[in-house]
C-alpha cells in the first residue's frame, strides 16, 4: 500500500485553493462537536434504532446549540453501527467493523455538497442496504502528478442518475446534496466525506468503517478529510 504523506503533503500545499464542500460563512455559523462512541448517554439503543427518533436527537442537538452543522467521526470508535448487521462480524470470532474512517457532516436534507477542486467521476452506486451509504459518488482528483479519491456518502439518489463515469467536475461544482433518509441508508441526512489514498477494484463503494484490528491498514489509505475540509478549528464544542 502506497504511503498517505505525499497525499498529506499536497492536501496540506493546496488547501488555500479549495472551495468549501458544504456552504459555510465561518463570520456567521457555527459547527458543533458531534459524539457517538460509548461515552455519549443519551444515544441509548432505543435512538440508535430507530430513524425518527435519531434523526430528532440531530436536529435537536443542532437547534439547541444554534450550530449550522454537526461534525466529526474521523477515527471515531462509534456505538451507532449497532443499528445494522452490516457491520456486524462476517466470521466467528471476528470484531464488529466500528472504527468511522471519514468524517460527518449532519444537516438538514436537500444541503448542497461542492466540488473542493476539480477531478473526474471514478464511479457511483446506490448502497440501498438498511445502515449503508445509500447514494453514493466517488471523485478521482490529481495534484501535483498525486492521484486519490473524495467519496460522497449518504447523497441523494437524483444526484447520480444522470452521471457517467469519467464525467469531469469543476471547482465549485454543485455535485450533490444531502439525501433524506429513504435514500442514503436510512439514517439522519448528513454527507459522509472520505479521502482515499487507493480504491483498489472497488466502484462506487469503498469501506467506511473497519475493525480495530484493521485500523493503521485503512487509517493510512484514508488520511483526515480535514485537511480538505478545514472545519475542525470552527468547532463548539456541546455543553
Amino acid at each position: 500500500m502506497m504511503s498517505a504523506q505525499p497525499v498529506i503533503q499536497v492536501l496540506h500545499r493546496y488547501a488555500p485553493t479549495f472551495h468549501p464542500v458544504v456552504p459555510f460563512n465561518p463570520a456567521r455559523d457555527t459547527l458543533l462537536k458531534m459524539d457517538f462512541t460509548e461515552t455519549n448517554k443519551d444515544l441509548t439503543a432505543d435512538v440508535i434504532g430507530n430513524t425518527v427518533m435519531f434523526s430528532k436527537y440531530i436536529e435537536d442537538l443542532l437547534h439547541k446549540s444554534g450550530c449550522k452543522y454537526g461534525i466529526g467521526g474521523y477515527a471515531e470508535h462509534r456505538t451507532v453501527y449497532s443499528r445494522s448487521r452490516g457491520f456486524d462480524p462476517v466470521h466467528p470470532g471476528e470484531a464488529p467493523r466500528r472504527l468511522h474512517l471519514g468524517v460527518d457532516i449532519w444537516g438538514n436534507a436537500g444541503t448542497p455538497v461542492h466540488a473542493f477542486m476539480g477531478g473526474r467521476v471514478h464511479s457511483f452506486a446506490f448502497n440501498g442496504h438498511f445502515g449503508d451509504y445509500g447514494a453514493t459518488l466517488i471523485l478521482l482528483h490529481q495534484l501535483d502528478a498525486v492521484r486519490f479519491y473524495t467519496l460522497y456518502g449518504h447523497i441523494s439518489l437524483a444526484d447520480i442518475e444522470n452521471l457517467s463515469q469519467s464525467q469531469y467536475v469543476i471547482r465549485g461544482q454543485e455535485i450533490a446534496h444531502f439525501g433524506v433518509p429513504e435514500e442514503n441508508g436510512h439514517w439522519p441526512p448528513h454527507l459522509h466525506f472520505q479521502v482515499i489514498i487507493e480504491m483498489g477494484l472497488k466502484e462506487g463503494d469503498y469501506p467506511g468503517v473497519c475493525t480495530l484490528d484493521d485500523r493503521e491498514k485503512y487509517l493510512n489509505n484514508c488520511p483526515d478529510p480535514d485537511l480538505i475540509l478545514q472545519l475542525n478549528r470552527y468547532l463548539k464544542v456541546d455543553g
